[in-house]
C-alpha cells in the first residue's frame, strides 16, 4: 500500500500544479488573456486626450501600409510616450505576456501611447489570434519584418520598445513580460 502512494502523491502532486497553471495561465492573476474584457477597456479609454483616444478608437485591429504608415503613427504621437510590442500569433512567449500588455493599457494608456507590432506573422492568423485574446490598442502589420528591423527589434520575439516624449528610442526590452510589476518598473525608468 505504501508503494503505491509513493508512486500516486507525485503524480496528484503534478496534476494539481498542471490544473492550477492552466486556469490562471501560468502567469499569476492575470489569466491567459482570453477573458479580457475589450469592450470595457474601450469604454475606459476613450476617455483619454487626443491623440490617444483616436488611437485606442482602432483597438484589436490590424493597420497596413508598412513602414511609411507605422512612422507617420510614432509621428503623431510625438509629445506622448509610446510603447510598441512586438509580437507574433505562433510566439508562444509572445502570447504569455498579452495580459501583462492588457492591463498595463488599461492602467497607462491614458498618458502612453500603446501600439502592436504583428511581425513575422501572416494577417490571418494575427486576426485569428487576436479573436481570442485582444488588444486594447492597434497592432501593425509587419509580415516582412522590415519595421521591426528599422527600429532594432527584429532579434527576437517577443520585444518591447519604449519610445521617449521626443519619438527617440528609449529602451527595448527583450523576451516576455511575466508580471504587469516588471513592465512598470521599464515604464517608470524610462518612460516617466
Amino acid at each position: 500500500m505504501r508503494r503505491v502512494l509513493y508512486i500516486l502523491a507525485p503524480i496528484a502532486l503534478v496534476a494539481i500544479v498542471v490544473i492550477g497553471l492552466t486556469q490562471t495561465g501560468g502567469s499569476g492573476n492575470l489569466g491567459d488573456g482570453t477573458k479580457f474584457d475589450l469592450n470595457g477597456a474601450k469604454k475606459t479609454l476613450e476617455t483619454a486626450p487626443a491623440p490617444l483616444n483616436g488611437l485606442y478608437s482602432q483597438a484589436n485591429t490590424l493597420i497596413g501600409g508598412g513602414e511609411s504608415a507605422f512612422d507617420q503613427q510614432i509621428a503623431q504621437l510625438k509629445g506622448t510616450p509610446v510603447i510598441v510590442n512586438k509580437w507574433a500569433s505562433w510566439c508562444g512567449p509572445c502570447q504569455a505576456e498579452f495580459p501583462v500588455f492588457q492591463e498595463a493599457a488599461l492602467t497607462h494608456g491614458k498618458n502612453i501611447a500603446f501600439l502592436g507590432l504583428n511581425s513575422g506573422d501572416k494577417d490571418k492568423a494575427a486576426l485569428k489570434f487576436l479573436k481570442t485574446r485582444p488588444l486594447p490598442f492597434p497592432s501593425y502589420t509587419d509580415g516582412d519584418s522590415k519595421i521591426a528591423t528599422k527600429r532594432a527589434i527584429a532579434a527576437g520575439f517577443p520585444m518591447t520598445e519604449f519610445i521617449d516624449r521626443n519619438g527617440k528610442s528609449a529602451y527595448t526590452h527583450t523576451g516576455p513580460y511575466t508580471s504587469e510589476d516588471q513592465l512598470n518598473k521599464d515604464i517608470e525608468r524610462y518612460l516617466q
